[in-house]
């Protein structure tokens, strides 16, 4: 049970973090506006070091609804097409920061024009290249002068905070567990994402990455089902590995790490459709010959689901991030648990989004906020686990998120 044994056991609440207003007002794109980069914005919105918020997608029809309801003179909202490359770098011209909440596949153009353009580059999870191509990217990011902050949203970037500041709790860690659960549900949506589409499908019916015994291996996808017991309301969940940032960067950036592995909750029936979807070829990314028109079949799948944003206001339920780290402390085998918790219908009413796609974008959003105030000047590639812990997870409360953790016996 949730609190039994507890040594140690902490909620940040009600804390205010000052904003630093030592680098001047930025111009900021939000460059996607959908169910995690309305949230960005919408909390970028009302930062005093943001001077203009330009928000910009290809489809424009939620970022005018959030324009409408805001109703602020910082905000201008731009149609764009990022694979239009000379669109993209008028867009980022003379501008301060872009935060892109864009499908995976997207992300590198942006990062490749906001390194050339010298802007200062957000994104929620990391681009479709490796760690190690990432890497080869170091020195034209740090050449470039930006602070390049990747995968700060919730699973990535919130998650892989947390894992820190579990591990700064103990005086030494050997095990890093990250799980994501949700109890969401939306009455006629039989098969759904609550947030991209494609990513979650990918994510799906891809093989799931583990770190064991110091190593990446992987598992066939949806391999194994677990029932993990997240704290109320979430309660009990089924989860499977899927292939997660978390697995790779966490035994990267924190010592001592021999093994690492994200666990999703998902449902009966979506694992039984993404299972369906994987054999049949579907979720392939390759091009194929229909009828004289060439289409790749995970683009299909992904334009015939709903988008997140046209039914946020349907979904009940709450969401829960959660990070395990086993270790040692004062000799003794512990658990440091950290967590935070968001319920669908109060990020609807908070920012017309759903718990996922609000957990996501406030974790983009502490992010962008550290660069525009100055607190983060890294001037290269900056990972969420090389962030101050306990700075961001301050940043948390005024934003209507908790973060809870415990330090207990390991069982």
């Amino acid at each position: 049970m949730w609190g039994d044994s507890t040594i140690l056991r902490n909620c940040y609440k009600c804390q205010r973090v000052p904003e630093q207003r030592n680098v001047g007002l930025m111009k900021v794109v939000q460059l996607g506006c959908g169910i995690t980069g309305r949230v960005c914005a919408e909390f970028l919105e009302k930062n005093p070091n943001v001077d203009e918020l330009i928000l910009a997608d290809r489809l424009t029809d939620a970022a005018e609804s959030m324009a409408k309801r805001v109703k602020s003179d910082k905000i201008s909202v731009v149609k764009t097409d990022v694979s239009d490359k000379d669109a993209l770098r008028r867009l980022l011209k003379g501008k301060d920061v872009v935060v892109c909440s864009l499908t995976f596949e997207m992300l590198q153009g942006v990062a490749e024009e906001a390194i050339r353009s010298g802007v200062n580059y957000v994104d929620f999870s990391m681009t479709s290249m490796s760690l190690e191509d990432m890497e080869k990217m170091e020195k034209s990011i740090a050449d470039s002068g930006i602070t390049y902050l990747t995968a700060m949203g919730a699973d990535p970037g919130l998650t892989d905070v947390f894992a820190r500041r579990g591990a700064n709790l103990l005086d030494s860690v050997h095990e890093a567990r990250v799980r994501d659960g949700d109890n969401g549900f939306a009455e006629g949506y039989p098969y759904f994402s609550l947030w991209s589409p494609m990513d979650m499908v990918d994510e799906a019916t891809m093989p799931a990455a583990v770190f064991k015994d110091g190593k990446i291996e992987y598992l066939p996808p949806l391999h194994k089902k677990e029932i993990y017991e997240f704290p109320p309301p979430v309660g009990p969940l089924p989860v499977y590995n899927t292939t997660h940032e978390e697995t790779f960067l966490i035994p990267r950036f924190i010592k001592g790490i021999k093994n690492a592995d994200f666990k999703i909750g998902i449902d009966d029936d979506f694992v039984a459709a993404s299972n369906m979807i994987r054999k049949i070829g579907m979720h392939s990314k390759e091009f194929v010959d229909v009828k004289g028109v060439k289409v790749r079949p995970l683009d299909v799948v992904a334009e015939l689901m709903p988008r997140p944003v046209d039914f946020a206001d349907k979904v009940k339920g709450d969401a829960c991030i959660l990070v395990e780290m086993l270790g040692k402390k004062d000799g003794k085998d512990m658990v440091a648990k950290v967590w935070a918790m968001a319920s669908h219908e109060e990020a609807y009413r908070l920012c017309k989004s759903n718990a996922t796609g609000f957990l996501v974008g406030v974790g983009g959003a502490v992010g962008t906020e550290m660069i525009v105030s100055g607190e983060l000047k890294s001037n290269g590639l900056t990972f969420p686990e090389q962030l101050p812990a306990e700075k961001v997870i301050a940043r948390l409360p005024e934003k209507h998120v908790e973060v809870k953790e415990e330090l207990v016996p390991l069982k």
